[in-house]
């Protein structure tokens, strides 16, 4: 029993470890990596405002390319034996790519290299996500997919740590700096690849067909048709729409918190200082809320993290101090990782196992559409009023339409998961603690 226990949670280890390394990589493109393209363009001549601009519609295409190729590859991997080649040649690129931005080279080539590797980068995540129903035990989803952005969160920090060092006080010049920086960073992705490229077995999967590819995109095309067999697709559907809503002011939270602060007149250390913040005060906050989902139902976890973050999108309209931007940091990191792994183990238990690729691959391009919009809303209105305070209004607005869908959508789900354990004969009083998780567990002598 310990030794079947020792294997499982090596395997649910296995799979934290990947967001360890890969958050390196988004911690350093959104922080490091912007500054270096400004040089590169700048010395090119292009005027630093044209060069942000750039940078922002690189943002924008990955995110559409990885919006269509999530699903369509999601699908792909949902056949047994397909979602570990196709995951480990995303990340295997991303890394690659990765250590190749340091080369020199000019800005718009720079800027083209960057677009691939993010793209083979978040389209790695969506497999990673999907394959949390394969590496972990049902009950345990929620613990452990905290676990992994609170690792994700706390990991990143240490060649983060390491690479601005180099950056900043090793006396090299950027030219070569960033390019070493760049090479940590892939050599820290890659390690912690390793354990789950080794560990992960698919386990739950659709049989190949003799016409993958076609059955591929009749599976995709048909997921939400009125003739689809998908288990609770009501819930499904309104879960996704929810998602869109709220997550979209956690992304746009996120991304636009340092531009946010610059513009108000913050200074870069203290804007990079309280970035370091709110991924240290995330690690504890995200296993805090992967604990109590062993007592208390995800969805109000979730809810009550939408709250929060509807308050501090609100908070925001009324900043002007840098004091507030530290409690802002506090606040973002106490919810941040929460309401993201939540989410990520809600949706794995109100989809069917062996579809997680392709519902995972939808998933994402719901995220990354909020994203896209979000950010989007904020310069519309930034721009309209001249105030940044009064673009962080439309994050509150979607906030708060996020918390109305997914109460609707949480009132389905319940229905569904509650009838899914009266089959399996796993009814269990609501206070109960979910089979499997910490709690419930026991081992033999």
């Amino acid at each position: 029993m310990n030794l079947r226990l020792s294997k499982e949670r090596r395997r649910e280890w296995s799979w934290i470890l990947y967001d360890v390394g890969n958050s390196a990589f988004t911690l350093f493109i959104t922080t490091i990596l912007p500054i270096y393209f400004n040089g590169i363009a700048e010395a090119s001549g292009v005027p630093n405002e044209t060069a942000t601009a750039y940078w922002g519609y690189a943002a924008s295409i990955v995110t559409l390319c990885v919006a269509v190729l999530s699903p369509i590859f999601g699908t792909m991997s949902d056949f047994n034996g397909y979602k570990k080649p196709i995951f480990l040649a995303f990340a295997a690129l991303g890394i690659l790519g990765c250590g190749l931005l340091g080369i020199p080279m000019p800005w718009l080539v720079f800027l083209a290299v960057f677009i691939v590797v993010k793209i083979f980068y978040s389209g790695s995540l969506a497999f990673y996500d999907a394959m949390l129903v394969d590496m972990v035990e049902p009950g345990r989803t929620d613990i452990v997919s905290s676990k992994g952005y609170a690792f994700g969160y706390i990991g990143s920090c240490i060649p983060f740590l390491i690479c601005v060092v180099v950056v900043l006080f090793s006396g090299l010049d950027y030219a070569v700096s960033i390019p070493v920086s760049l090479v940590i960073t892939a050599v820290w992705w890659l390690l912690f690849t390793l354990p789950l490229a080794k560990d992960y077995r698919q386990t739950h999967f659709v049989p190949r067909t003799p016409h993958a590819v076609r059955d591929n995109f009749r599976r995709l095309f048909s997921v939400f048709s009125k003739k689809s067999n998908v288990p609770n697709k009501k819930g499904i559907i309104l879960f996704l729409v929810a998602f869109f809503l709220y997550i979209d002011g956690v992304y746009t939270v996120i991304d636009m918190a340092t531009s946010f602060g610059d513009t108000l007149g913050f200074d870069m250390t203290n804007l990079l200082l309280a970035l370091l913040l709110t991924q240290i005060i995330a690690f504890p906050a995200a296993i805090v809320m992967g604990k109590l989902a062993d007592r208390v139902r995800n969805d109000v976890l979730i809810l009550i993290c939408i709250v929060a973050y509807t308050g501090i999108a609100v908070f925001a309209v009324f900043m002007t101090s840098v004091w507030q931007f530290w409690l802002l940091a506090v606040a973002v990191g106490l919810f941040q990782g929460g309401v993201q792994a939540l989410s990520r183990s809600y949706f794995a238990k109100i989809i069917p196992a062996e579809q997680s690729g392709c519902l995972f691959g939808i998933l994402d391009i719901f995220g990354k559409g909020a994203a896209f919009i979000g950010t989007l809303l904020v310069g519309v209105v930034t721009h309209a009023t001249g105030s940044v305070n009064l673009g962080a209004i439309p994050i509150a607005c979607l906030l708060a339409l996020g918390i109305l869908v997914f109460l609707f959508a949480a009132r389905e789900n319940r229905r569904f998961l509650n009838a899914q354990k009266e089959t399996d004969g796993t009814a269990a009083p609501p206070d109960a603690p979910d089979e499997g998780s910490d709690a419930a567990q026991t081992e033999s002598p």
